[in-house]
């Protein structure tokens, strides 16, 4: 089975598939404890974030759908990612069955819009090519992305605990209504 990853241009970001060259950069962010501080447990190893990086590459070619890594235009560095993948968490059968919206972006880039704009770029495709239900998991302390998942149609359907940290599920059924 072989699936082409869709680049995706915005006014200040592409996003692409990940390719080799991409991984030290890669393993830098997930590394950076202010990365994960919302995500749950540490920073990743070198090896941890080699494993993860390889699941976002197969997970395009069995779904059809992943993470994109963000690259920012002007310096061609990767800056995070964002996408869509499938987990098994074992939150219930209203979350686990749906695929999972993630992002996250290198401190240095955060409060600059650019989450928003590469998340929004990732739905945006989702609800072309593959639309339907989607859920996101959201640290309860974690404000910025309960905004940024709040202006792109999510909902909170209950609060949950994931490996020993409390989480806010999140559902959202099709792209928010334009007023």
């Amino acid at each position: 089975m072989i699936r082409s990853i869709p680049i995706l241009n915005t006014a200040r970001l592409r996003l692409a598939g990940m390719r080799p060259e991409d991984f030290d950069r890669y393993a830098r962010i997930w590394a950076d404890p202010d990365v994960v501080q919302f995500i749950g447990g540490g920073p990743k190893t070198r090896g941890e974030a080699w494993d993860a990086f390889l699941r976002n590459a197969g997970h395009w070619q069995m779904t059809g759908f992943g993470q994109w890594g963000v690259i920012l235009q002007k310096t061609r560095e990767l800056i995070g990612q964002a996408g869509f993948f499938y987990t098994s968490r074992d939150l219930g059968d209203d979350f686990d069955p749906y695929p999972e919206a993630g992002w996250a972006l290198s401190p240095e880039m955060q409060g600059q819009g650019l989450g928003r704009e590469a998340v929004q770029a990732a739905h945006d495709w989702f609800d072309r090519i593959i639309p339907g239900r989607l859920v996101a998991m959201v640290s309860p302390e974690n404000e910025r992305s309960l905004r940024l998942a709040g202006a792109l149609g999510y909902r909170e359907m209950r609060r949950s605990e994931f490996g020993g940290d409390p989480v806010v599920l999140l559902r959202r059924d099709g792209p928010p209504a334009h007023n």
